[in-house]
């Protein structure tokens, strides 16, 4: 592997002063002293939207020299919103990285035991568990999946040094924010700094007003969308109708906003660290906001169809989330405590939807158990459950 970092790297700046692929190429040679062979050389460019012309480039290297392989990595914000440059469409295989889930926290806490229980949705074994597993659930909630946070709370276990990098990484997006979108700066920070206020409300949807007295849509929807784009904030809308595909019935003046990680949301509302690790109420604190944010999370990194929430104008009805396998629409009700009794979800499956036949997910903090019209899941199984759902095929009949 040839390894070059473009974030304040002189040689890097002018590296791309053209896009002769030939000469990037011999010039990297001589600067690393290292031979790039193609077929037996890894070239990486890692924060490539930090140089003029980097991105640009990839195009060239796939069509002048397709036979060397070459890996980029950088922000959404700085790839995704350049205007002096296209994206080479076409040209390169997008991977989307998203932080880490809690099945790689239990990895990196070295616990591949637990994680293959979970994998195999071995519930009676997780009633034994259950203990452990919320533990290691609140340190989750805690540190998030930042790796940087992770890594630093398994190595000091010191919370004050794990906020530290918290809000490092919160200034740095803040930082990109300003250089990325001059025009707009305080309307995106303004609708940032509301979403772990939004989130606190018991009902989420997003209320413009609560960014700014009298705010209207016109005034933030640009600012959302540059939020969305840079990958800090998941815009989740409401679907009319529980039917696939959910994005035929998409209301998109209706929304919800959550945080890309559970761990900077907590940073963002100043939860206190002790009461998150140490007590219950990281559960069930912002009324169930962590929870939420932590499966939304979950389902927007396992699975691949779009997440909507379902809610009536006209009554207080709401289902939290909606997703759609390969061959069916699932409703998921997120409670972030034993107390999981909701008239809303029974009534959607059983009365209003009851033709559809419907199965409801509820993801909470009781055992598993199946009720015909709903399964129940804890919350630390939502990621093995949902993947295995996700994964399932659909029996093609003759």
């Amino acid at each position: 592997m040839v390894y070059v970092n473009c974030h304040g790297n002189d040689f890097a700046d002018n590296l791309f002063r053209d896009l002769s692929v030939t000469r990037i190429v011999s010039e990297i040679e001589r600067y690393y002293e290292a031979k790039v062979i193609a077929g037996k050389t890894l070239l990486v460019f890692d924060e490539i939207q930090e140089v003029h012309n980097g991105i640009a480039s990839l195009k060239y290297f796939c069509e002048d020299m397709p036979e060397l392989h070459v890996a980029v990595a950088g922000s959404l914000l700085g790839i995704t919103l350049r205007e002096d440059e296209s994206y080479p469409v076409g040209k390169v295989t997008t991977l989307r990285m998203y932080p880490m889930t809690f099945a790689e926290y239990l990895m990196a806490c070295g616990r591949p035991q637990l994680l293959e229980m979970l994998n195999g949705l071995e519930w009676e074994s997780m009633k034994a568990m259950d203990g452990l597993l919320l533990e290691l659930l609140r340190q989750y909630y805690f540190t998030g999946g930042m790796p940087e946070a992770v890594k630093t709370y398994l190595e000091s276990h010191d919370v004050d040094l794990v906020r530290e990098v918290q809000r490092e990484i919160l200034d740095a997006y803040e930082r990109d924010i300003a250089k990325h979108t001059k025009p707009m700066v305080a309307r995106i920070h303004q609708v940032w700094e509301s979403i772990p206020a939004q989130l606190a409300r018991e009902n989420k949807k997003f209320i413009f007003g609560a960014v700014k007295k009298g705010g209207r849509a016109a005034q933030f929807e640009t600012a959302i969308q540059w939020l969305v784009d840079a990958g800090l904030v998941y815009k989740i809308e409401r679907t009319k109708e529980p039917v696939m595909p959910l994005k035929f019935y998409a209301d998109y003046d209706a929304f919800k906003l959550y945080m890309l990680d559970c761990g900077l949301l907590a940073c963002m509302a100043e939860a206190n660290p002790n009461a998150m690790l140490l007590g219950t109420n990281a559960f069930t604190e912002f009324k169930g906001a962590f929870a939420e944010n932590f499966v939304l999370q979950t389902l927007k990194s396992v699975c691949e169809s779009s997440v909507f929430y379902f809610s009536k104008d006209n009554s207080s009805m709401e289902v939290d989330f909606l997703y759609q396998t390969r061959d069916r629409v699932v409703p998921v009700e997120v409670k972030a405590e034993e107390n999981v009794k909701s008239k809303s979800l029974s009534n959607f499956i059983n009365e209003d939807f009851k033709n559809l036949n419907l199965k409801a997910l509820r993801i909470s903090m009781k055992p598993y158990i199946d009720q015909g019209w709903m399964e129940n899941i804890p919350l630390y199984a939502a990621e093995a459950f949902i993947k295995k759902q996700c994964q399932t095929s659909i029996t093609v009949l003759p």
